[in-house]
């Protein structure tokens, strides 16, 4: 009795904000408020709101047996162990190497050895001896194309 009387007291509050947001001819604001004042006792008439009692009672007595019950902390670490387990099973997995495939072109079969240097750029002798010395040969290259 008193939950219905809540929500239609909360559905008559909003209606008359509605009906004041109207009256400054804000329509669209006051079909959005008269929209959220009808829920109240739209949840009470669907028997939602006593769902929602009833739902909160089982939490509370859930969360009260969850300190006074050894069984529920011996649960809490058997999903502690399978979440551990789990993730070690994902990190193992990534540690398999895969073997990398060699960079290069597919070449007609017969084809002589141009075909294979066809399209390489010509590395800097620095870039040979040296892999640091590389991205200096390469700069050095862009360099003299741009005529600096």
């Amino acid at each position: 009795m008193l939950t219905s009387t809540v929500c239609v007291a909360l559905s008559a509050a909003g209606l008359a904000i509605a009906l004041l947001t109207a009256y400054r001819r804000r329509f669209r604001r006051a079909t959005m408020i008269a929209a959220a004042a009808l829920l109240p006792v739209g949840l009470y008439m669907t028997g939602l709101v006593s769902l929602a009692g009833t739902v909160v009672r089982a939490v509370a007595d859930w969360a009260a047996g969850l300190v006074f019950k050894p069984s529920v902390w011996a649960g809490f670490a058997v999903l502690a162990l399978a979440v551990v387990l789990y993730v070690l099973a994902r990190v193992a997995g990534r540690r398999k190497t895969v073997p990398e495939a060699k960079p290069g072109r597919a070449v007609a079969p017969g084809a002589g050895a141009s075909a294979l240097t066809q399209g390489k750029k010509p590395v800097p002798k620095a870039a040979k001896t040296d892999p640091d010395l590389a991205e200096f040969g390469e700069i050095e290259e862009i360099l003299k194309r741009r005529g600096i």
